[in-house]
């Protein structure tokens, strides 16, 4: 059953958004930040553990499970355990109102975005979340690294990833390595939609988010992208036709 957002939860997903948490002044030396969640060393450090499921170990604020783990624990650490004080939380993670406003107003879109995911802290909700923190990132054939580039496939490995599943490299093999929905069955979030000629031909693949769209890393001087798909196996898309529906949670 679809449930509500959890604010901490799209809070989150808008600080990982947010591709620069430090102030202005501070962001001239790159090298006191690193990774996704642009973490000064001792920081991270102070958060860095429990290894969470799918992390590096030892923990590297360049993983990006590692880092949005360590992100949530210093939420949860300043006040925004239960949602009890986020807004005071999201000030202590960069000290700049004008920051807490842009988190807080991206994180209400994607709570309107995100009505329909499936239940907060499910595999594929975790997934959804994540891949939707990556739009506007741009397209890199190969790519798998957040705030640099994705390509179809590397976003999907790495968004499941962060959810505890590890998934092969490449569109055709995650296709043929995940469970394929029934005819019939309805199409939830966080399940897989695969485009190309056939079965043995799959070129694409994006996480669907609910309400008749995906999220994907379409190509080459395109971002990742929200955009609407077909569901129904051999409806066209373009040039393609959808190959089929996966669940890799099953």
């Amino acid at each position: 059953m679809p449930q509500k957002p959890d604010p901490q939860a799209t809070c989150l997903t808008s600080l990982n958004t947010e591709k620069n948490p430090l102030p202005a002044h501070l962001r001239s030396d790159l090298k006191i930040t690193e990774g996704p969640m642009q973490f000064e060393p001792a920081t991270f450090a102070a958060y860095d553990e429990p290894v969470p499921p799918g992390g590096a170990n030892p923990p590297s604020p360049y993983d990006p499970t590692d880092a949005v783990y360590a992100a949530a624990r210093m939420l949860c650490a300043n006040g925004a355990a239960n949602g009890a004080d986020l807004i005071q939380a999201i000030f202590d993670y960069n000290h700049a109102s004008w920051y807490v406003s842009e988190v807080m107003s991206l994180a209400q879109t994607y709570g309107q975005t995100q009505a329909q995911t499936i239940a907060a802290g499910t595999s594929g909700g975790v997934a959804v979340d994540w891949a939707l923190a990556q739009v506007g990132t741009p397209y890199i054939w190969g790519g798998e690294t957040p705030g640099v580039g994705f390509d179809c496939s590397g976003l999907v490995q790495a968004a499941y990833k962060v959810a505890g599943i590890s998934l092969p490299r490449v569109a055709q093999d995650q296709y043929d390595g995940t469970a394929k929905l029934g005819l019939g069955n309805p199409v939830e979030p966080g399940d897989l939609i695969f485009f190309g000629g056939g079965p043995g031909d799959v070129t694409h693949v994006g996480i669907y988010v609910g309400n008749g769209q995906m999220v994907d890393a379409p190509h080459t001087g395109a971002d990742v992208r929200v955009e609407a798909t077909p569901t129904t196996p051999g409806a066209s898309w373009g040039t393609d036709v959808v190959v089929g529906v996966t669940d890799p949670t099953a």
